[in-house]
């Protein structure tokens, strides 16, 4: 049985001098046993030879975390080196399904009509596939955990790099009040008598409790979670099939009827832009594959892999099921307008099932909302204090948010984090759904600038890429979607923030009560919509400020520093020789994903 980090230090700390311990130290035995309670306790103290962020990563200040073995050690995050093949497959697969899906596409719906539904998700979906093509292509070459600001900060601005890193941080911290408190709502629907806060504790216990058992902890809860939420979709696209041909309870046959009566469209062009929005949020989370993939051991043969994944996701999981809820629901039904975005009582998904007349299903798809929603807040404190982690290392958050026990946990980033958890006890105060709608909005736009920032990004590295004389061949994996798609991509997430503040400004004029009107009521709105983007100008603006930091320019950016060094050759023949030993099912497998 291999030792623990703990049978490791204390074999270092006895060894005399600086108490690290070298090599050859690493199979002695401690000098005396140590009781099960002893060893968890001593498990919590610092490892000082063990950093989330990968040598050679460029801070927000322009410096090299470690400028001595830049180049050479590109060393996978220990953090993440214990998460398996199974487990990188259904977090990509189903990791960032929730309510924006289950949930938010019932506001979505009701906004805009099914036609809208069906635009917005798509275009954001081929907006995300250009977007983690051209994240894998930098992640390859340049490793990245906890953050995406490195990428800003060489490429673009470092001013811009802090902003980013903020931003980033700050969205998964958000998430977790927010997913607990749509848990906690989503338990009404059965009527429970238990205060919300009650269920808050549970929830919350529940989601740290798993991220101090570390990054296994994590691995396996998602790996479950998302296997319950894969089955949940593809089981409702095969009742909505049956549902929409007729093989309900009622027999009736709906086919288009509700795309021509109330009609695919609603609120018009506004409708359309409003959807966009709910549909970034419904995708949030997505860009985490890139990396995860990108920290592996042959990159060029997971990462194909792990973005085909994400295409079929889009396809499957949000197209097909949108469609098939546009077909069932029409945008006029009166109980897609909940008490917050997170009301498991709006999912267009249970109205679906409640008006085929099939009794007890609906609670079970409530069921795999709440376990939706426990996942995304899952990865939200796994996600945020990894950000916050790499974020203290480079100088840009607080040093003690660095702090890294001997089982590779950041404990006081997971900590940190617990205690913006604890905003969600305001899911028992009467104003819950102001308090959900603030906090959405601080998290709503953050994707948004993340993915604009990756493809932008990415367009700056291509250009320096050519003008410093270097080839396309030189590099691991290259964007299939390429330069144009980074562009559409930069583009079309300009045009999100655009349409968001025209929508923020002039808002879609609710189906049900009055309209908004009066300057105060016109101001709150806007900031419900539009909050992330003030926080991300001030920390670009103070930064910029206070540091002077210059825009990067192609000329003199940094293309080797940090670079994980790949044999091609030997990769791609070490491909070529695997890919003929494979029968002809694992050949057409492998094609599509």
């Amino acid at each position: 049985m291999a030792k623990s980090n703990f049978e490791t230090a204390t074999s270092s700390s006895g060894s005399g001098g600086s108490g690290l311990a070298g090599p050859e130290l690493y199979d002695e035995k401690p000098t005396a046993p140590q009781n099960i309670a002893r060893r968890v306790l001593n498990s919590f103290k610092r490892n000082p030879d063990v950093h989330i962020t990968q040598k050679g990563q460029v801070g927000a200040t322009g410096q090299v975390f470690d400028l001595e073995s830049a180049a050479q050690n590109t060393a996978e995050s220990p953090l993440a080196r214990k998460l398996k093949g199974r487990h990188l497959q259904m977090i990509a697969i189903g990791g960032s399904i929730g309510t924006g899906l289950f949930v938010g596409s019932g506001k979505a719906l009701q906004q805009g009509g099914p036609a809208s539904l069906l635009i917005a998700f798509s275009l954001i979906g081929a907006m995300l596939f250009c977007t983690v093509q051209a994240l894998g292509e930098m992640a390859v070459l340049l490793p990245v955990a906890g953050s995406f600001s490195a990428y800003s900060t060489r490429f673009l601005d470092p001013a811009w790099g802090f902003a980013m890193g903020w931003n980033y941080a700050m969205q998964w911290l958000i998430v977790l009040p927010l997913e607990i408190v749509a848990a906690a709502i989503t338990i009404q629907y059965w009527n429970s008598p238990i205060s919300p806060a009650v269920w808050v504790t549970i929830f919350l216990i529940a989601i740290i409790s798993i991220n101090l058992v570390g990054v296994q902890g994590y691995g396996e809860a998602e790996f479950v979670f998302s296997i319950i939420k894969v089955i949940a979709v593809i089981g409702f696209i095969v009742l909505g099939i049956i549902l929409n041909v007729g093989g309900g309870r009622n027999a009736e046959y709906i086919g288009g009827r509700y795309w021509s009566s109330p009609g695919a469209f609603n609120n018009g062009w506004k409708g359309l832009c409003s959807v966009f929005v709910i549909a970034a949020f419904a995708f949030a989370g997505t860009e985490l594959v890139g990396l995860a993939a990108a920290e592996t051991t042959n990159p060029r043969k997971s990462l194909p892999t792990a973005v085909k994944q994400v295409f079929w996701r889009i396809c499957l999981f949000y197209i097909v099921s949108l469609t098939l809820v546009g077909l069932l629901v029409p945008y006029t039904d009166d109980r897609l307008i909940g008490q917050s975005s997170s009301d498991a009582k709006a999912s267009p998904f249970v109205i679906a099932i409640k008006n085929a007349g099939i009794t007890g299903l609906d609670s079970v798809m409530n069921v795999v909302i709440m376990i939706s929603v426990l996942s995304v807040g899952n990865s939200s404190v796994y996600g945020s204090s990894r950000t916050l982690a790499a974020l203290a290392e480079q100088g840009q958050a607080p040093k003690f948010l660095a702090y890294i026990d001997r089982r590779g946990r950041p404990l006081i980033a997971i900590a940190f984090a617990s205690v913006v958890g604890l905003l969600a006890y305001l899911a028992a105060s009467s104003k819950v759904t102001d308090v959900f709608a603030w906090l959405q909005a601080l998290s709503g736009l953050s994707s948004i600038f993340t993915w604009g920032s990756i493809c932008l990004a990415h367009i700056r590295f291509r250009r320096a890429w050519r003008i410093q004389g270097r080839s396309l061949s030189e590099l691991a994996f290259r964007s299939q979607a390429g330069v144009g798609g980074s562009w559409f991509g930069f583009l079309f997430n300009i045009f999100v923030l655009v349409a968001q503040f025209w929508t923020g400004l002039s808002p879609v004029k609710p189906q049900y009560g009055p309209a908004i009107s009066g300057a105060s009521a016109h101001l709150r709105s806007f900031f419900q919509a539009y909050l992330a983007a003030p926080f991300v100008l001030l920390c670009y603006v103070g930064y910029k400020i206070m540091y002077r930091t210059p825009v990067m320019r192609c000329r003199g950016m940094d293309l080797k520093t940090g670079v994980r060094e790949l044999n091609l050759a030997e990769l791609l023949a070490e491909e070529e020789l695997e890919r003929a030993a494979w029968p002809r099912w694992k050949k057409g497998y492998k094609f599509l994903c």
